[in-house]
Parts: structure tokens; C-alpha cells; sequence
């Protein structure tokens, strides 16, 4: 919201309406409203430029790009899933997890859940060093749960994504869920 309150500011030109914006973020002064105004132009230059390229890096090497994608949101959802979910903190940080979490979205990520999720908890289970015993009676009591959280997730997201979202933006919004559904994921299937 203080992120659309702020683009929002930037956008007007002087007068009452950019006043009262800029006393609601708190922002004083005209040197500061630059300030801020400058950072936020960047950023979202960026992100525009790092889309373009990664556009164009997607249409020239697809499975290239969509391995290493994987990877990175398995990877991305495994930090959520520490410091946000599990609040261990920096110092707490897992990062030998975070990497084998990575190398199982990169080596192993794919469209097909059922098999998928199965085998994801088995290697994930075996990277934690579980015995097959183990293993086993952790699969049998997660994937359950897993399977059902991702139908409930992925085919509404789908649907929505394919009647109402743009073609260019689908991907995005893929991936931005995927986020999500990789941090419950790193995080149910690292509860030992």
C-alpha cells in the first residue's frame, strides 16, 4: 500500500494532491520528495530492463531459463521459508539446505505433481540424511497434505492466469506463486 501511496506521489505534479501524498508518507521537504522520486525511478528502471532481458534470454535459451528458474524459486522459497516461516534469522540460516533445495529445483522441478511431489520428498528426505524407514513414514505423512495444498493452489491460479491474464505477463505470475508454494513446500518437507 505505501509502495502505491509513494508511485503514486512521484506521478503528481505540485499542487494539493502531491501535498497531501507526500505528508501521508511522511516525507519532508522538496530535497527528500527528489530523492525518494530519483530511487524509485531506478528501481523500477531495473526491473524493466532485468524483464527485458530475461524475455529475451527466455526466447533464446527456454529450457536453459527455465531450469535455472526452477531453481532459484525452490531456492527463494527455501529463504522465505527460514527466515520468515521459521524465523531462524541470518545467523540461523540453513545455507547447505537452501543449496540442496536449489539443486532439487534445478536438477528435478517439472509439471507433473503427483510423481513430482513424491519423489521430491524422497530426495529431499534422503539430502537430510533419513534413513529409507524414515523416509518412508515421512512420505506416507506429507504427501498427502502436499498434493492437496498444491491442487488447491495451482489449477484456480491456472485458470485465472489463462482467462485473464495477458500472455506476456503469465509467466510472472507463474513464478510469483511458485514463490509461495516453495517456501510451504521447503518448509513441510524439511519438518523432520
Amino acid at each position: 500500500r505505501r509502495w502505491g501511496q509513494l508511485r503514486g506521489a512521484c506521478s503528481l505534479d505540485r499542487g494539493p494532491k502531491r501535498e497531501r501524498a507526500v505528508v501521508k508518507l511522511g516525507i519532508t521537504g522538496d530535497r527528500n520528495f527528489r530523492r525518494v522520486h530519483s530511487i524509485l525511478q531506478v528501481a523500477v528502471g531495473n526491473m524493466a530492463a532485468l524483464w527485458k532481458v530475461y524475455q529475451r534470454l527466455m526466447a533464446r535459451h527456454p529450457w536453459k531459463v527455465q531450469i535455472f528458474t526452477a531453481g532459484t524459486l525452490v531456492g527463494v522459497g527455501d529463504v522465505i521459508s527460514q527466515q520468515l516461516v521459521e524465523r531462524r534469522g541470518l545467523a540461523g540460516h540453513n545455507g547447505r539446505r537452501t543449496l540442496k533445495m536449489m539443486a532439487v529445483g534445478f536438477c528435478f522441478v517439472g509439471g507433473f505433481a503427483p510423481c513430482f511431489l513424491g519423489c521430491f520428498l524422497a530426495v529431499v528426505g534422503m539430502l537430510n540424511g533419513l534413513s529409507v524407514e524414515e523416509n518412508w513414514s515421512k512420505i506416507k505423512r506429507d504427501y498427502k497434505d502436499i498434493l492437496i495444498t498444491n491442487y488447491y493452489i495451482w489449477p484456480p491460479v491456472q485458470l485465472v492466469n489463462f482467462y485473464f491474464v495477458p500472455l506476456h505477463y503469465r509467466l510472472a505470475v507463474v513464478q510469483c506463486v511458485a514463490i509461495i508454494f516453495n517456501t510451504y513446500l521447503s518448509w513441510k518437507s524439511n519438518q523432520l
